[in-house]
């Protein structure tokens, strides 16, 4: 903090589109929305979409994408999808998380539940984690309304039984956060039943770099840019050993003694997150009586999946995140 008088520094300086100045106040640039809209919008002629709000208080909102005729009359399983953005940027309302929706929605058969979530630094986390947990809140309040909102009645309806998180980067921690708080069955949820979770190239982090860290920058991400998210984003003062970026640092609660559902961790072979999500998938497993899977797909950069989600690599991970989905559906 300067003396009295004297003009803020710049703090942290992300990209020119967001900096944290020395008195604590945030500048976020316009343009940032100018930039993520250059990607242009899919028109989908098979499902539609509406925004709603989930928590008044927070001025928060979710986008809902529903199939216009499901290929089978049974009740659709709902799809729960966090955005990434290092915690710091994103919304529900970015091109290629709306398109990457629409095409979950289509191909998944699916009603999409895509929310907004409390953003760093301007609310560090837990918040995001908070907003994460309202959203099922939300989601629960709807199925024991019998549909609050009338999309979810009517048509082929909503199978509150068959409920998947589905997480992108910094939204694949938050789906590790909500495996862990939530636990086996769900129960707090009821009637919504958790059933896995989808963990795309997660962001977690660590003080001790891992190799696929130390290797080269990414057409679209770098390793200084993942440290300022972190710096950003964790309470003040923290480490990238805590709890919130490792699962497995020194201070982190032991996970051996906690029953999850079944999760698969999706990364790409030449991510600067490769080492830590096939580390945590790998740890998850060893302990024994979790169900975890991980599948790298070779050559492939962070967000690969959203940012073409109709390239050839793109509909394989759709293809197999149906398949994870099909085969615990009706698991008890």
């Amino acid at each position: 903090m300067g003396s009295l008088g004297e003009e803020p520094q710049v703090a942290e300086d992300c990209m020119g589109l967001l900096q944290l100045l020395s008195n604590g106040t945030v500048l976020r640039s316009k343009s940032i929305d100018h930039i993520a809209q250059q990607i242009p919008f899919t028109s989908h002629q098979t499902v539609l979409f509406k925004d709603s709000i989930y928590d008044k208080p927070n001025n928060l909102h979710l986008r809902l994408y529903k199939p216009v005729s499901a290929t089978n009359r049974a009740a659709l399983p709902v799809v729960v999808f966090f955005h990434g953005g290092g915690f710091c940027f994103g919304s529900r309302s970015w091109p290629h998380f709306h398109n990457f929706c629409l095409t979950l929605a289509s191909s998944l058969q699916a009603l999409v539940v895509a929310p907004d979530y409390r953003l760093a630094p301007e609310h560090r986390l837990p918040a995001a984690f908070e907003d994460a947990e309202a959203v099922l809140l939300w989601l629960q309040d709807q199925a024991v309304s019998g549909g609050a909102d009338h999309w979810f009645e009517g048509g082929p309806g909503v199978d509150f039984d068959r409920v998947f998180v589905v997480g992108d980067s910094s939204g694949g921690n938050i789906a590790h956060q909500l495996a862990f708080r939530l636990g086996s069955g769900s129960i707090d949820l009821t009637p919504v039943r958790v059933r896995g979770y989808v963990l795309l190239a997660p962001f977690f982090g660590g003080e001790e770099r891992t190799k696929s860290e130390d290797g080269p920058s990414e057409a679209l991400l770098n390793l200084d840019l993942l440290d300022k998210f972190w710096r950003l984003s964790l309470p003040k003062g923290a480490t990238r050993d805590h709890p919130m970026a490792n699962p497995f640092g020194p201070k982190s609660p032991r996970l051996e003694s906690i029953s999850i559902e079944p999760m698969l961790v999706i990364v790409g072979g030449s991510e600067l997150l490769r080492d830590r999500a096939k580390e945590y998938a790998y740890k998850l497993k060893k302990m024994g009586g979790k169900k975890v899977d991980c599948i790298e797909f070779e050559n492939k950069e962070h967000g690969f999946y959203s940012n073409n989600p109709s390239s050839e690599a793109a509909e394989e991970v759709l293809r197999i995140i149906g398949d994870f989905m099909n085969n615990l559906s009706y698991l008890f």
